[in-house]
């Protein structure tokens, strides 16, 4: 990368920073246990809206992983989802009534948020409806695949967002409050994808599947000081 494009990229990430410690007044804290949060935790991060069904399973899903704790930006629920969140040991909650789509969808409010609570700790941002799986994780826990990552000096850990179905109709099947979505959505496109480098970050940007669009990415990465 040349010294030109580098600084770019640096200026750019500054801009970002400095959007999200703007953005921040737009949170209200709702419940903050960030003082349970111990130096080897490993935090989850989401923004999500009125997800009152799915959220009883992320959690399971994602406390049988093994991560410590969870923080979340409700952005104007009104299905339960803030009240159930604030009642949960491991959670810290902060609302916000603000546009989702004027924070870079939800971008601007993490970004504060792992620059205040996620320096020195492992991270997953994620949404909802969206489930990490990696190499041995029905045996391992999460830790074992941190602690591997830190001994081969690794500080993120990029990974495919894969969309999964059913067989027949989507609508066909009905999800039920604390089910496992995988009982039903065994399916995925096998083929269609491609693979390139994105010229302006560098990274792998992989394109196909169902709607052949931009592939999101899920990312467990280490935020240092």
């Amino acid at each position: 990368m040349g010294l030109l494009k580098s600084y770019r990229l640096r200026m750019e990430r500054k801009r970002w920073r400095w959007r999200a410690v703007r953005k921040r007044r737009e949170l209200a804290s709702i419940k903050n246990r960030t003082e349970q949060i111990a130096k080897s935790d490993i935090i989850v991060f989401c923004t999500l809206r009125n997800e009152a069904v799915r959220i009883p399973y992320f959690l399971k899903y994602y406390r049988e992983l093994g991560v410590d704790h969870f923080i979340f930006v409700d952005n104007g629920s009104d299905d339960g989802t803030a009240d159930y969140l604030a009642t949960q040991p491991d959670v810290t909650l902060f609302s916000t009534p603000s546009s989702y789509k004027r924070s870079r969808f939800g971008v601007d409010w993490i970004n504060w948020l792992l620059r205040k609570y996620g320096h020195g700790h492992w991270t997953l941002v994620l949404d909802v409806d969206e489930f990490f799986v990696y190499p041995f994780c029905d045996t391992r826990p999460i830790k074992a695949l941190t602690d591997w990552l830190d001994a081969s000096s690794v500080k993120s850990f990029g990974t495919l967002l894969l969309d999964m179905y059913p067989k027949g109709p989507i609508d066909s099947v009905r999800y039920e409050v604390g089910a496992d979505p995988f009982e039903h959505l065994h399916w995925f496109d096998s083929g269609n994808y491609s693979i390139k480098k994105n010229d302006k970050y560098g990274n792998l940007w992989i394109q196909g599947g169902p709607r052949h669009g931009p592939s999101s990415q899920t990312t467990l990465s280490a935020h240092r000081p």
